[in-house]
Formats: structure tokens, C-alpha cells, sequence
């Protein structure tokens, strides 16, 4: 009995071995492939240009409703006023 436990210990042992000696490179190489940041400043540039693209549109857009619907009227009628005076 103590033959055949010695003898699952030493299975054991040498699986947990093996396994160990198997993930370490896996686990290196996966370490080197996250830490690498080669092309990170590329996708940084592209989305902060995407963003400023969109920001950018919806001021646009903002401002082209307030002087169309707001501003311009009010303008013209101004100025309309201005050189209809009647004196």
C-alpha cells in the first residue's frame, strides 16, 4: 500500500512537472506579446482624430441650426429696418 502511494505521489510529481515546464514558455511568450505596444501610438492617433472629426461635425451642425433659425432672421430684420427708416 505505501509501494503503490509512494507511486501516485511520484506520478503526480512528475505531471505537475511537466505542466509547469509547459506553461512557462506560454505564459513568457504571452507576457512578451501584451507588454508589446509597437502600434499603440498608431490607434491612439486614429481615434483622437476620429473624435475630434465628430466633435468637430456636431458643432458644425449646431451652430448652422442657431444662425439659421436665430441669428439670420433677427439680422436681416435689423438690417432691413435700418435703411427703411422713414426720415
Amino acid at each position: 500500500m505505501i509501494r503503490f502511494l509512494k507511486r501516485i505521489k511520484d506520478r503526480m510529481v512528475s505531471r505537475i512537472g511537466a505542466a509547469i515546464s509547459f506553461a512557462v514558455p506560454v505564459f513568457s511568450g504571452a507576457k512578451i506579446v501584451l507588454a508589446d505596444n509597437r502600434a499603440e501610438g498608431y490607434v491612439d492617433t486614429a481615434i483622437k482624430i476620429l473624435m475630434s472629426v465628430v466633435i468637430g461635425a456636431l458643432i458644425l451642425a449646431g451652430l448652422y441650426a442657431l444662425f439659421g433659425d436665430t441669428v439670420l432672421p433677427t439680422l436681416t430684420e435689423r438690417i432691413e429696418d435700418m435703411f427703411n427708416y422713414g426720415g
